[in-house]
């Protein structure tokens, strides 16, 4: 869940303020779009179609209309087997390695794999951005993974911008106490340097939560919010130190297999205004895990053969067989099925949070999947995490969560009651909605303090305006990119070419939507749309030429993600030292395959016009006469953010440049809401829902500390989150 996360607003719009005292760029100016659409004239269709004769030898998918002339969706499994191949294997082998360093390996010739197979392509990171900031840098949990750098209890907010100088002497304190050399007080060094505190955090927001209930959510716009509003076991600090939460200790058996938690005392659930209603007890973690394993919103698959019992569970058994327990009112017992050696860090993400049992049974909750679907059904007996209602969820974090209004503003006080209340730095936080339609007003809003700061963009003229009035002289620094990655995906299995309305609807024929599908398909053509893409031409259109590179992403994991402790020699003979890179393990393996994309970050990593149009030529030669070129791709951009409009018209002018018109088409399309744009692809319920052939719109980060977090979501069988944003299962 952290983390499938959209990009378009969460990473161009929305003003997250967060970890690093960092935001992601502003919305941008809307762009000259050329409206005229590029020879999309449908084609007369047969009238008894033919099937055309595969090349000799050719092995891959082909996408045939039925008796009626219609396009007719594939088999999931199939497509992905020809697509994705041996990935499973090479997962399956890294799960089977012995100690970290091999698996980090046998990860990274995995992730090559999936790099080369051309299903998707790393863009961009958070950052990178030219910022100004009311907020000092490294003032909530500072970790790469899990859901804690969305917890803001600890932010330190100034009435001021902070300026670079300031910045930097803050990241120096905070260097010495990570190295244990002091403490890291941002609030006295701000107050020291004639700075006022401010107690309240406003930033905007451009989807709402569906839900309130976190156990049955996989989206970062639905826990942003939450997370603040209840604790789990463990949480990381600003200083990248695993803290206890509520777990105040914990034991690990001899073996490596069983967990014990023993649950602080005293911590209390409250309602939205404030009111106790009941103590947190272990049976409130038992009762979360089991709710979140019947609500089958794409977390499950993170513990699945991790914990004993799940599989079996998933498969029809009883929870009595699963490995999470409470012992006692205070003992939470965790068996895992194999020694697990990144299993605490898992422990951030929000699978793993409670609920109040009691509280979640008088709303109509039950257990067991098929008894849960059943319930939910009934809107009116099932009232547990409405997003319309507050008051259908406790809460015991530092948090209470008193309004979400989806198109208007959602408010998060201080709980009073929380068991920490004396570290809370702030007695409020106000998310606004804004759909990125008047970045001007915005940035007048972030000058005049109503928000804590903005990214400043080239195409918003947010830029523009911040040299002239000089905060960008005085306060403007380049934020920090982070781990999470944003991609653009194929749609190997189209299922859907418009949304229920009508609205994004594909112009595109029964025949062309076949030929789209079976030349993505096509390893070659797809690598030749790849190398095509030159995304920092794209980025350039945002982030201006000078910062066109700095939040370039080129692999799917942080390059810097992990490294090897020990030197480790692969299957081959070959050694890779201790230290290396789980980017520098990707790149040789990438190399082995005669791969010409470079993963090293704030490069263009995969343009590469030589390399397109040599991959072209290979596919149009193995598809032969089963495609008719054109291809025609399809591309859903949201018509009322102009740097996602900008965006798309980049992509289309790059992919055709380098390719020819008369080979690939890109058809642009307009959402005319973020609901539209979302529903696409990002919110898309799974791989035949999605509507498009290219969407750039969604991206992963990290839950937890080993790079299977990322490579895990691609996973076959359904098993995969992220599978869906390729169009399967």
């Amino acid at each position: 869940m952290k983390k499938f996360v959209a990009m378009l607003l969460a990473l161009m719009m929305i003003i997250s303020l967060a970890a690093c005292g960092n935001t992601t760029p502003a919305a941008p100016e809307q762009p000259v779009v050329d409206e005229t659409p590029v020879d999309e004239t449908p084609v007369e269709e047969p009238t008894t179609p033919e099937e055309p004769a595969e090349p000799e030898g050719y092995q891959g998918y082909v996408s045939e209309l039925d008796a009626e002339g219609n396009y007719v969706r594939g088999d999931d499994e199939d497509i992905y087997e020809g697509a994705l191949g041996n990935y499973e294997a090479l997962m399956a082998a890294a799960k089977e390695a012995e100690t970290n360093d091999e698996r980090f390996v046998l990860e990274g010739k995995a992730e090559a794999y999936l790099l080369d197979s051309g299903v998707m392509q790393p863009n961009t990171t958070q950052g990178g951005a030219y910022t100004i900031s009311r907020v000092a840098p490294r003032t909530v949990p500072y970790v790469q993974w899990g859901n804690d750098d969305d917890r803001f209890f600890g932010m330190v907010i100034s009435e001021d911008f902070l300026t670079p100088e300031e910045r930097d002497d803050l990241f120096e304190l905070w260097g010495k106490a990570v190295a244990g050399e002091g403490e890291y007080d941002p609030a006295a060094y701000l107050t020291e340097k004639g700075h006022n505190l401010l107690d309240s955090y406003v930033l905007t927001f451009s989807t709402a939560p569906v839900t309130i209930d976190w156990l049955n959510t996989s989206s970062q716009s639905d826990t942003e919010i939450t997370v603040n509003t209840v604790e789990g076991l463990v949480q990381y600090n600003n200083l990248n130190q695993m803290q206890p939460a509520l777990a105040e200790s914990w034991d690990i058996s001899d073996d490596g297999l069983t967990y014990t938690f023993h649950i602080r005392q005293g911590v209390k659930w409250f309602t939205s205004e404030g009111t106790e209603y009941a103590e947190v007890t272990a049976h409130d973690f038992e009762a979360g895990f089991h709710h979140m394993l019947d609500t089958d919103a794409g977390l499950d698959w993170l513990v699945d053969g991790v914990i004993v019992g799940v599989t079996e569970y998933l498969s029809g058994g009883t929870f009595d067989e699963v490995g999470y327990k409470a012992i006692d009112d205070y003992t939470l017992e965790v068996t895992l099925v194999a020694p697990t050696s990144y299993f605490m860090t898992m422990l951030t993400y929000s699978i793993f949070l409670p609920i109040c049992e009691s509280f979640y049974e008088a709303h109509g909750g039950v257990y067991g999947r098929e008894e849960y679907q059943a319930a939910f059904a009934d809107t009116n007996a099932y009232t547990f995490g409405k997003s319309e209602d507050v008051a259908s969820q406790v809460y015991c974090g530092p948090f209470l969560l008193q309004k979400l209004q989806k198109d208007s503003e959602i408010l998060v006080v201080k709980n009073p009651g929380y068991y920490k209340a004396d570290e809370v730095t702030l007695n409020s936080i106000k998310w606004v909605f804004d759909d990125g339609s008047n970045p001007t007003a915005f940035y007048n809003d972030v000058v005049n303090g109503v928000y804590a700061g903005c990214g400043l963009t080239a195409a918003s003229g947010l830029l523009d305006l911040a040299k002239e009035d000089g905060n960008f002289d005085k306060y403007a620094y380049v934020s920090e990119t982070t781990s999470t990655t944003y991609f653009g995906g194929l749609n190997l299995n189209r299922g859907t070419f418009a949304l229920e309305s009508g609205a994004c609807a594909s112009p595109k024929t029964e025949q062309q939507k076949a030929d789209t599908v079976t030349a993505l398909n096509n390893q070659n053509f797809r690598k030749a749309l790849q190398f095509a893409w030159d995304k920092q031409t794209m980025n350039a259109v945002s982030r201006g030429e000078d910062l066109a590179a700095t939040n370039l992403r080129n692999m799917y994991t942080h390059p810097e993600f992990v490294s090897l402790s020990e030197d480790t020699t692969d299957e081959d003979g070959h050694t890779f030292p201790a230290g290396t890179f789980f980017g520098e393990i990707v790149q040789y393996y990438l190399e082995q395959f005669g791969s010409p994309i470079k993963v090293a970050d704030a490069t263009n990593g995969w343009y590469n016009a030589e390399a397109a149009n040599t991959a072209l030529e290979a596919a149009k030669a193995e598809l032969g006469d089963l495609v008719t070129f054109p291809i025609y791709i399809d591309v859903v951009y949201l018509g009322t953010s102009e740097v996602n409009t900008a965006q798309a018209q980049a992509y289309k002018q790059t992919v055709e440049a380098t390719l020819g018109a008369e080979n690939v088409v890109v058809n642009l399309i307009e959402a005319t809401t973020t609901e539209d744009f979302y529903a696409c692809g990002y919110r898309a319920a799974n791989g035949e829902a999605g509507n498009f052939d290219m969407f750039y719109g969604s991206g992963w980060g990290p839950d937890f500390g080993d790079p299977c977090t990322y490579l895990d979501t691609f996973a076959g069988e359904g098993a995969g989150y992220m599978t869906k944003v390729i169009g399967l299962f």
